[in-house]
């Protein structure tokens, strides 16, 4: 019987997958666990072990000042948790690029990928060194102890943007700014 060579290194990186833990690019220690609860509102209402088990399938990322992490209409599979640094959030409209946000350690973003369109809705810039937690929804999905949490607290934020962006633009239309 023969065996294809392509399986055979299939099977051997799945049973590595299982076996080897991510490469984690930080240690967290208990103290730390407990500040990023009380601090990341994404992560309320998590036990400290189920904390740490979806901090354990995070992606560390680096990402210099004046980059992008992504951009408007990128295909997104993947939310942010920015662990320090600032970025803005720009959208562009016809030839103008509009600033929606500042976010600042503790934030979130890109999360609207895990639960609409897979499409980018703005773009996100650094301005200034950041470090950020990536998310992907795949693994997110994967652990459903953490997944409901993570969905309840994004649609809590979400509904607070867009309350936010409510009253925004009933301020600028009663000062005749929008149609």
């Amino acid at each position: 019987m023969k065996h294809d060579p392509a399986i055979i290194q299939l099977s051997a990186e799945n049973v590595r997958a299982e076996v080897l833990p991510p490469p984690s690019a930080f240690k967290l220690d208990p103290a730390i666990v407990e500040k990023i609860k009380q601090k990341v509102p994404i992560f309320s209402g998590m036990t400290p072990g189920c904390l740490m088990r979806t901090l354990a399938i995070a992606d560390y990322i680096s990402v210099k000042a004046g980059d992008t992490v992504f951009k408007e209409r990128d295909i997104g599979d993947s939310f942010f948790v920015l662990i320090n640094g600032e970025v803005v959030i720009e959208k562009r409209s016809q030839d103008q690029v509009i600033v929606l946000a500042h976010l600042n350690a503790g934030s979130c973003f890109g999360e609207m990928a895990l639960v609409g369109n897979h499409l980018r809705s703005a773009t996100v810039r650094v301005m200034n060194d950041s470090v950020s937690m990536r998310f992907y929804r795949e693994h997110i999905d994967a652990n459903p102890e953490s997944a409901h949490i993570i969905y309840r607290n994004i649609a809590r934020i979400l509904a607070s943007r867009l309350e936010d962006s409510s009253i925004l633009l009933a301020d600028l239309s009663s000062r005749g700014k929008i149609l």
